[in-house]
């Protein structure tokens, strides 16, 4: 099954006033092409470490979010990797939440 797809701005929105709420602040470190710019997030422990989350979409269609870094990186991986993504696609989104608790504020699944 297919998700609708959300535009990117509204989505990114969407996922600060989330994070917010919920007591993480939440930053928008690089704005993206509105419509459809890809998105990643980064999850900031405040212990040095981070996890990275990147769009993806499964084979049946279903978007999901991948860890490209693994369970855990630290900040200077996490920087190097989006300086990487920024040369490849300039549209790209990056959100950044602070959570010591490492909670995702979206609903798709992780893979």
């Amino acid at each position: 099954m297919t998700t609708p797809r959300l535009k990117a701005g509204f989505f990114v929105r969407a996922l600060i006033r989330r994070a917010e709420v919920a007591g993480a602040p939440a930053y928008l470190v690089k704005k993206g092409s509105e419509e459809a710019g890809a998105v990643f997030i980064k999850i900031a422990k405040l212990d040095g470490t981070c996890t990275i989350y990147s769009q993806t979409t499964l084979p049946d269609g279903e978007r999901a979010w991948a860890r490209p870094l693994g369970e855990t990186c630290d900040e200077a991986r996490a920087s190097a990797y989006f300086e990487k993504q920024q040369k490849y696609d300039p549209d790209l989104w990056i959100v950044e939440i602070e959570d010591r608790q490492g909670r995702v504020f979206f609903d798709e699944k992780v893979v």
